[in-house]
Parts: structure tokens; sequence; C-alpha cells
């Protein structure tokens, strides 16, 4: 299916209880040739009003972590594992989480084919892969139906943990080899 088909189905996506909350749905964004796919967990409050994922102060630190290795966001694509923001930020509940994967997220990595696909933060990672503790895990590549995925920390979390800038970055040092 193409990005633009699978893009207006996300627009009318009426699946969920969260269609009913959000402004807009946060498909993604970028090249439909990329090489690497970039998974966060959810829209925030930003996204839902501009339909841009990753335009906030995590999208600022995702886009130097990019620019840290040479690639601009628009040589990449950029979408979350739920495309509808949940209610007060919370947490994806595992029903939304399957629901929008499989409906929205598989087909829009099978219209892209890209040869990784990073999944940021724990929260979308455990929604792929059980018993994950990102503290061991992060910086690694994994394989799951035919996929390669490669964990890291969400950008958000440099802004909680300042620290943590520098294993992003390592991690994404680690992700162009």
């Amino acid at each position: 299916m193409k990005l633009k088909t699978i893009h207006k189905k996300i627009a009318n996506c009426k699946l969920c209880e969260l269609s009913i909350t959000r402004n807009v749905t946060v498909p993604g964004e970028g090249s439909p040739n990329s090489k690497i796919f970039l998974v966060g967990e959810a829209p925030g409050k930003n996204e839902d009003k501009t339909g841009k994922p990753f335009c906030g102060s995590a999208g600022k630190i995702l886009t130097e972590m990019l620019n840290h290795i040479g690639i601009s966001r628009e040589d990449v694509f950029i979408t979350s594992i739920l495309k509808c923001r949940p209610p007060k930020n919370r947490l994806p509940k595992k029903s939304e989480a399957n629901l929008c994967i499989n409906t929205h997220l598989i087909p829009q990595m099978d219209s892209i084919k890209p040869d990784v696909i990073v999944l940021m933060g724990l929260s979308a990672i455990k929604h792929v892969f059980d018993k994950v503790e990102i503290k061991k895990e992060h910086g690694r590549f994994r394989q799951k139906d035919g996929r390669n995925y490669f964990l890291t920390y969400h950008p958000a979390a440099v802004l909680y943990r300042r620290k943590l800038m520098d294993v992003i970055k390592a991690d994404f040092e680690k992700l162009l080899q």
C-alpha cells in the first residue's frame, strides 16, 4: 500500500477512543525511501496541534542526534507507535498500541521497507519486544518478524536526565555503523 493511502487512512481512523480526544492525527513524515525508520511512543501536545512528529523539545534533540551522525530529518521517516495523542499524555494502553501497530505502523514499515527501525524509548520498545531493560539493551540491534530493530532511549529522556545526551549520541553513532 502506498504511504499516502496509509496516511489518509490514519487521518480518518476512528478505531479507538483516541479519535474522540485528538485534535489531529500524526501519521509521521519523512522520506518514503528512507533506510532509517524512527518510532517514538505517541504524539505529544505540540504534535497534536501541528500533525507533525517530534516538533517540540524532544524533536530538537532528535534532530541534533541525527545531525550528529550527518543525517537530516528529511532523509529518515519519523513516526510513533500511536498516531493520536493519549489524553493528558498518559501512556498508551496495550489495546491502543496493538491496534495502531497492526493497522497503521506495520503497513507504513511495509511501504517504506527500511533497513532498520529505531525504537526510541521503553514505551515504544515494550510494544514490540517483551521484557526489555533499556539500560542493558540500548545501542543494540534485535530482529523480529524479518525486521531489524535498533533500541535507544527516547530523546525526551535527555530533558530530564541531561547525562543521557552522551549515551544517546553514542547509540546513534552505533546506528550509523
